[in-house]
């Protein structure tokens, strides 16, 4: 009963064209389209309507998982190659569900409206690229979207670390192994360990959640390896600052040093709503220069590191994700009202 409701309901994800699903007590279930929240005409679920349905699709690991941590996530096969990331937790002793639909084909970065900065960026041969953002606003996307574009174009082995495996890559040009946290290695720091003897090309690491997975991310990016990985960061330059906080005071010089040499660039996004639907991305890119790597490198973070690296890279042509979001605006990708509501708030954090 609950595996033939849950299919109605992704059925309705995908025929309205929505990016989430969420299942929580209390309330019918709901859709997110567009950004904003849509409850469906249907009956308001109590927790055996929420438990029935985490029960038809969590696989047995995951429920352990919740039950031992209050929460699990991992990705579903639907019909016609739709995929579905799903985070299922505890809330006030009940159970919720958010199932995100991951597009079943990949975006180019000109449908995306990427920087052309990053294709001379990810074509490098070694360094850390950051894609920064708050949660849901798009860094997998992004970052699928740079994968398959190696992939389409050069002879590479990728290795990439998910938690959990969203997009699936299929052999091209390069040679992709993906594996996912939890089940085919332990956490990400390993995987970075072990992928290193694996003569990889380019890593991506899906989350750098702390400071053993960050500190592994720098020195593979050191040792030759182009790295790919994400941080919950509110714009590009506030990034150097948020990495070098991570670590313990004693450290903070030698990091600011390896930091310096091995980032090569921080793309920052964020989404708003597109007209009349759907959602589009404002970025900032950070390419990282001679000039800003001294900056890193040279100051004490005392002066207003983030507003220096700001300056230093607004001389050098960069544009914040407010003015990316008034620029879309005026071609009336979006409206202006939108760009104020989500990117002043973010240009603001950095």
């Amino acid at each position: 009963m609950a595996q033939v409701q849950i299919d109605k309901l992704l059925h309705t994800v995908i025929q309205m064209k929505a990016s989430d699903l969420f299942i929580t007590v209390g309330s019918p279930p709901a859709l997110k389209k567009s950004g904003r929240v849509r409850l469906l005409e249907t009956k308001l679920l109590d927790n055996d309507d929420c438990t029935a349905l985490m029960k038809s699709i969590t696989p047995d690991r995951c429920q352990q998982e919740l039950q031992e941590k209050g929460g699990c996530d991992f990705a579903i096969e639907f019909v016609d190659g739709y995929r579905f990331r799903t985070a299922v937790f505890k809330q006030r002793g009940n159970i919720g569900i958010v199932m995100r639909r991951i597009p079943s084909q990949f975006m180019t970065f000109e449908e995306l409206g990427m920087p052309e900065a990053i294709k001379r960026l990810i074509t490098r041969p070694r360094g850390l690229l950051l894609v920064t953002g708050p949660t849901g606003s798009g860094k997998t996307t992004s970052l699928a979207s740079m994968i398959d574009f190696l992939n389409d174009n050069y002879d590479k082995h990728i290795i990439t670390l998910e938690d959990p495996i969203e997009y699936y890559h299929r052999h091209k040009k390069s040679l992709i192994n993906q594996r996912e946290i939890g089940v085919d290695v332990g956490e990400f720091k390993e995987g970075i360990r072990r992928a290193l003897r694996m003569a990889p090309d380019i890593i991506l690491v899906g989350e750098m959640r702390d400071l053993d997975t960050i500190h592994a991310a720098i020195e593979a990016a050191e040792t030759g390896h182009i790295v790919f990985g994400t941080l919950h960061t509110g714009s590009a330059s506030a990034t150097v600052n948020r990495i070098i906080d991570v670590f313990p005071k004693d450290q903070q010089d030698q990091i600011r040093t390896q930091l310096s040499t091995a980032l090569i660039g921080v793309l920052s996004q964020t989404l708003v709503p597109r007209k009349p639907e759907g959602i589009v991305a404002a970025y900032e890119m950070l390419v990282i220069t001679p000039a800003i790597s001294n900056l890193i490198r040279e100051m004490t973070f005392k002066r207003e590191p983030t507003q220096s690296i700001r300056r230093q890279a607004r001389l050098l042509g960069m544009r914040t994700l407010l003015e990316d979001g008034v620029t879309k605006a005026l071609k009336g990708i979006t409206t202006l009202d939108e760009v104020l509501s989500t990117c002043h708030h973010e240009a603001m954090i950095g």
